[in-house]
């Protein structure tokens, strides 16, 4: 008897968790915001940023003060540029994101994968994930003509 019953309870649990919706673990979630430019004042320093807005959530972050004719770059991925400079010769600290390595680069504020960017609406860039393109949008690409604007000027 016990041998048809727990093949039997067996089979009405698998049933049971066939008839369950499926589950890949990649849900579409309802909350989630949309990765974009951002750009942010502190202090002196200005930070343009893509990613999701007022997150850690960043693929890129560019840095830079008033009158720097470069922006310090920062993330997990790195504008498609040959004139790309190492800020450091070592890393300075762990990427507090992905705990690895987080070396310093910067590019030139007149670099071409900058100017496409305000022109066209495209950052071309690479990292671990290979090589893409970080989109903006009509106002985005005014928001980085403001923050290169902000970091040849002069003043704060």
């Amino acid at each position: 008897m016990f041998k048809v019953l727990i093949p039997a309870a067996g089979f009405l649990g698998f049933v049971v968790l066939a008839a369950q919706p499926a589950s890949s673990g990649y849900e579409v979630q309802q909350d989630v915001q949309p990765m974009g430019w951002h750009l942010h004042q502190e202090g002196s320093m200005a930070k343009l940023a893509y990613g999701v807005a007022n997150s850690d959530q960043l693929a890129l972050m560019m840095t830079c003060d008033p009158g720097d004719r470069s922006a310090v770059i920062y993330g997990d991925v790195q504008p498609d540029s040959p004139r790309l400079m190492r800020a450091s010769v070592s890393y300075s600290e762990p990427d507090p994101l992905s705990g690895g390595e987080a070396y310093e680069t910067r590019i030139a504020l007149n670099d071409s994968a900058l100017i496409n960017l305000v022109e066209r609406g495209a950052l071309q860039v690479e990292g671990a994930a290979g090589a893409f393109t970080l989109p903006a949008t009509e106002a985005e690409r005014l928001t980085v003509s403001r923050f290169l604007g902000y970091c040849a000027s002069d003043r704060a």
